[in-house]
């Protein structure tokens, strides 16, 4: 099987300090997979790597992926999902990034799991890529579109790269209405994360996302409130910038206070100003 002929050499686009940052970092207090969204929790046991890669065959579920489907993961961080269904589902997947650590990365790892040959990458933002249009079966988003102001163009775009029954997965932190979205847009905490965090983010309410795949021709056919999930998660994450101050600091001076700020003030607000959810879609014609 072969990868879709689609690459990128290592290198960086435009994007922001936080996610090109030495990706060790991220390995010490991330799971194994370094996965950078929410996991999926079914019992106090539940450890944080189990969590994750519970989530990602959630994913391939709602896709309904095979030996074979061709998936495009855009902000594919440091390839978890496209590495994660390259190996256990037999996937050929491509990746989308503006930072170039996370490619080299990402290069790597596939070399390490013998799935070189299933997963290629491209350096650059989902909105400028040149992909082939009913190339894939799937396209993920797993916290990316925030990062992404066309939403429309975004949504029109995703829809022309899948095949006729194609499914767009789109999971993402979302303000818990319009008025929470007035309200505490323009707070310090909030402008702290979009500012020293994401480079530029913007929280929609679940209705923008909702109106905004339909306005662009998908059906809805699964919305997944995983609120309390990424709340667990963020804890264990919290818990390993703890458990690795020292090691993280050496890397980056001062890193481990600020990651823990950003991380308590995006588990702040959940259930009160912020919901956490994943939309599947399907594009039926």
């Amino acid at each position: 099987m072969s990868a879709p002929p689609i690459s990128g050499r290592p290198g960086t686009a435009d994007t922001n300090d936080h996610y090109d940052l030495d990706p060790e970092i991220f390995g010490l207090f991330l799971d194994p997979l370094r996965k950078y969204s929410s996991g999926l929790y079914e019992g106090p046991g539940d450890t944080l790597e189990t969590a994750q890669r519970r989530k990602l065959r959630f994913v391939a579920d709602r896709l309904g992926v095979r030996t074979g489907s061709r998936v495009l993961d855009a902000g594919c961080g440091w390839g978890s999902l496209i590495l994660f269904f390259a190996k256990e589902f037999g996937c050929a997947t491509t990746g989308i990034s503006p930072a170039g650590r996370q490619h080299e990365y990402i290069a790597a790892r596939a070399a390490d799991l013998g799935v070189a040959g299933q997963v290629s990458s491209v350096v650059g933002h989902f909105e400028k890529a040149q992909l082939p249009e009913g190339g894939f079966d799937g396209v993920t988003m797993l916290g990316s579109i925030v990062h992404m102001p066309d939403l429309s163009g975004v949504l029109a775009k995703a829809r022309r790269l899948l095949r006729k029954d194609g499914r767009l997965y789109v999971s993402e932190s979302c303000f818990r209405n319009a008025a929470a979205h007035e309200r505490f847009d323009r707070r310090d905490g909030t402008q702290f994360v979009r500012d020293s965090i994401f480079g530029w983010g913007d929280m929609r309410p679940l209705s923008e996302l909702v109106r905004g795949v339909e306005d662009a021709g998908f059906s809805v056919i699964a919305v997944d409130d995983l609120t309390a999930h990424y709340h667990r998660t963020i804890e264990d994450w919290i818990k390993g910038v703890h458990a690795h101050a020292d090691r993280i600091d050496a890397l980056r001076d001062g890193m481990s206070a600020r990651l823990v700020r950003y991380l308590e003030v995006a588990n702040a607000g959940w259930g009160y100003t912020t919901k956490h959810y994943a939309l599947t879609c399907r594009k039926g014609r």
